[in-house]
């Protein structure tokens, strides 16, 4: 789906394996071929971007499964596993030090950055999901009573697949580095109240149709 030329290297010289259940599930050589051309291997951002994309990737896969049944469509287990990997592309360009990102920008502006990246890449439909997974979805009108430095746009998750990958993304965060943190549902919900109860509503209706991650 990709079309990037693929490339056999061991899922487990990639992805730092700690955390991760099943590297070789979640492990896909066309994303990395996409994310070697910006993370350099070995370096921080590369560590924390390939780790917290495997482990979002594994809790998207399962909730893809859960939602398809005992059959489930290969394209759509595809892209899933492919989203999740790259789905933070562009935290490259951002000024995030602590976890080896030493661009220009604002953190927050790292869904839209990828979004970028990846339809230059001709990849529209990963792109969005880059764009619109960022604070469990933001509204146009989020982002101007916050003075967000993004596009004034929606940019709420709106496919099925917009949605898995943004709801398995709130359960992990990228501090601390490398491997970050697991969250409980409860502490998602605490943390989106912060910024409104209807990201917190949201997070809830995807809790209840989804179910937890394993």
């Amino acid at each position: 789906m990709i079309g990037v030329k693929d490339r056999s290297t061991n899922a487990a010289n990639v992805i730092d394996i700690a955390g991760v259940g099943n590297v070789a599930e979640v492990y896909d050589s066309v994303a990395e071929g996409i994310i070697a051309r910006y993370y350099p291997r070995g370096g921080l951002a590369g560590n924390v971007l390939r780790r917290h994309g495997a482990l979002v990737a594994e809790a998207a896969l399962a909730i893809a499964r859960r939602v398809s049944g005992p059959d489930p469509d290969r394209s759509f287990i595809r892209f899933i596993r492919e989203a999740a990997l790259l789905h933070d592309i562009g935290i490259f360009r951002t000024s995030a030090p602590e976890i080896g990102c030493t661009g220009s920008h604002p953190y927050v502006c790292h869904g839209y950055l990828g979004r970028k990246i990846l339809e230059e890449r001709g990849l529209p439909a990963h792109a969005l999901v880059c764009e619109r997974h960022v604070g469990a979805g933001l509204t146009a009108g989020d982002i101007r009573v916050m003075s967000l430095p993004v596009p004034i746009r929606d940019m709420l998750p709106q496919t099925l697949e917009e949605e898995i990958v943004c709801f398995a993304d709130c359960f992990f965060s990228k501090t601390p580095p490398p491997g970050g943190t697991r969250h409980s549902p409860e502490d998602v919900i605490a943390m989106l109240e912060a910024y409104g109860s209807e990201k917190a509503e949201r997070f809830r209706r995807w809790l209840d149709r989804f179910g937890p991650p394993p």
